[in-house]
């Protein structure tokens, strides 16, 4: 009952100053809604990223010649690129996984008095299904174009709609540098990469086209193998290490000249990278929140002393120390309490508004918004024990004097 009196009195006294309880709860709104946002949107890149990583394809291990240097720019140190004989070695040692070889350049695209840079992959048939990249209109590559080299293509989205412009454009002739090429199929699209590259930029064409008609050599830039829910990556990758290494006469205790970097571990590295910034932004912002409880302590404080002879009738007509107490501590909580909720409000809706906005996975997290609303709740009653301490302790005759 007492409680409940308490209650009633701190809601009229937040209600008759409705001005400053806004301003005193203002600081636990921005440190709870600052709070849920920076996490959500944590937790929405974190999930993006390792979406992105994970649709390059499913258990999946990427051979390229050369070692990434430390370092601004992430330049690779200088070595051979792979070629056909690493690939057949491949093909012999590993007959149960898919792989795929791939040359990557950057060309110039023409067609009619339109022109793009893009970039061609020269592959085989196994890339679409590595990477589970569907064909939204027309088809894949033929056994027999991959082993022949022919001069077909399948296009990136990007790329139809820069050079094509929306004209009907399979079975039509464009040339790729000095290279004429007819369009068999379009890629479904993507998007942009989880590092802000346009995945539908690219123009795929058969192994043997690229080396022959536009490299000019039989390299390869790099070699991917997908293996097995069943099988070990990590058996996998090195066996792969140990063959390259052999094929590549790497004397023992010498480093390697080129690198098996597995997604799956990528992808869980990217994971604790993005939680660790996402734990780290939002205790920064859970500053604020400690700044809205020294804001509450000070507006308690000058209501102490604003409210000195009130509470002095108080305590001359009978009340105890401990409810006065109690009834100051309640309007703390109360409107921490209610800046919390306001908080927690503006932090989902706002989270939800800026993942669209910014194209991220929304991912509710609802421990994050329980404890920020727990949280703000505790900095009010543990900021307002000062003010509502002092005023329990109030001399009944020193306080009825105050002016």
């Amino acid at each position: 009952m007492m409680a409940w009196i308490a209650m009633v009195i701190a809601l009229k006294e937040i209600r008759r100053n409705k001005l400053r309880s806004f301003l005193t709860g203002l600081g636990i709104v921005i440190g709870v809604s600052a709070v849920i946002v920076m996490v959500h949107l944590g937790k929405g890149a974190s999930r993006n990223v390792t979406e992105e990583i994970a649709s390059l394809g499913k258990n999946l291990l990427i051979l390229s010649p050369g070692t990434r240097r430390r370092g601004p720019g992430g330049t690779r140190s200088d070595a051979r690129d792979f070629d056909d004989g690493d690939v057949s070695a491949v093909e012999r040692e590993f007959e149960d996984v898919i792989m795929a070889p791939l040359v990557v350049r950057p060309v110039t695209a023409v067609y009619a008095n339109a022109n793009v840079s893009t970039t061609a992959i020269g592959t085989t048939s196994k890339y679409l299904d590595i990477r589970d990249w569907a064909v939204s209109r027309g088809r894949g590559f033929a056994a027999h174009e991959v082993a022949a080299g022919s001069r077909v293509c399948i296009l990136g989205q990007t790329v139809v709609d820069e050079l094509f412009q929306g004209e009907g454009l399979l079975d039509v002739s464009f040339r790729i540098d000095r290279l004429s090429c007819r369009v068999i199929g379009v890629l479904e699209a993507k998007g942009q990469s989880a590092m802000g590259s346009d995945q539908d930029d690219i123009i795929l064409m058969p192994l043997r086209t690229m080396q022959r008609r536009l490299a000019g050599n039989t390299d390869v830039s790099q070699i991917m193998v997908s293996v097995s829910e069943e099988r070990s990556l990590a058996a996998v990758s090195e066996r792969l290490r140990a063959l390259f290494r052999e094929r590549r006469n790497i004397a023992r205790g010498a480093a390697d000249d080129f690198e098996v970097r597995d997604m799956k571990e990528i992808a869980a590295m990217v994971e604790k990278s993005t939680s660790t910034l996402t734990a780290l932004l939002g205790a920064i912002a859970a500053v604020s929140m400690l700044v809205g409880g020294i804001g509450i302590m000070n507006i308690m404080l000058v209501a102490v002393t604003e409210r000195t002879r009130e509470i002095g009738i108080r305590l001359a007509l009978g009340a105890r120390g401990r409810e006065v107490l109690l009834q100051f501590l309640i309007e703390a909580g109360v409107l921490s309490t209610l800046g919390g909720l306001v908080g927690v409000l503006l932090g989902v809706g706002g989270s939800l508004l800026l993942t669209m906005k910014m194209t991220l996975p929304f991912v509710f997290v609802p421990e994050i918004v329980a404890v920020s609303f727990l949280f703000s709740a505790v900095v009010g009653i543990v900021f307002g024990f000062l003010p509502a301490r002092r005023a329990s302790m109030l001399d009944p005759i020193e306080a009825l004097r105050h002016e």
